[in-house]
């Protein structure tokens, strides 16, 4: 696979932590470093991690990997997404939520997965390809990285403007890459 090919693929794989990410940076009312480097980290960790693990078990779970992965990132972004929401209505800023530039490790954690269990996948293609796998890995890392930090940037800088409407939006967001996960994996889209 070609360098350009696989690059297609990270930024591919990539688009829903930015998009993820541009969520939260809209609830962010003050931007830390800390906070932008923790989603940005994690969604880059996450994203390169889960391909080496599907392209290691490739062979023994693929089968119930594929039937699952679209229930799981569903379940969880729709659950973030609807928490998102909740707490843009209900005013909630408590607990290190995003106000303060920082995400809970919880919620990091599950993001994280949620958004990268399509790697997962990719990673189980990769077994039967013709792919340096921790090459690949690393470029996807990256590019998740940096793409993530533009989202929380974007999304902070936008946020910082339309406060209300844009934690909405920030959830609705989740709840649609959910939605959209589910349709396109039971084939209605």
């Amino acid at each position: 696979m070609s360098l350009s090919t696989l690059l297609l693929v990270a930024v591919g794989l990539s688009a829903d932590a930015f998009a993820v990410a541009l969520g939260k940076g809209l609830q962010m009312r003050r931007l830390s470093l800390r906070g932008l480097l923790a989603l940005a980290v994690t969604f880059g960790l996450f994203q390169g991690l889960m391909p080496v693990l599907g392209w290691a078990v490739a062979t023994t779970f693929a089968d119930q990997i594929t039937g699952i992965d679209h229930w799981v990132a569903a379940g969880l972004l729709g659950a973030i997404g609807a928490k998102m929401l909740w707490d843009a209505v209900a005013g909630d800023d408590e607990d290190g939520e995003p106000g303060d530039g920082t995400v809970p490790l919880g919620e990091l954690l599950l993001l994280g997965v949620a958004t990268s269990i399509d790697a997962l996948a990719v990673g189980v293609g990769f077994a039967f390809l013709d792919v340096s796998i921790v090459g690949a890995a690393l470029l996807i890392t990256v590019v998740t990285f940096v793409l993530a930090a533009v989202g929380v940037l974007v999304g902070h800088r936008a946020g910082v403007r339309w406060r209300g409407p844009a934690e909405v939006v920030g959830g609705l967001v989740l709840v649609g890459i959910g939605l959209k996960i589910l349709l396109e994996h039971t084939g209605v889209v």
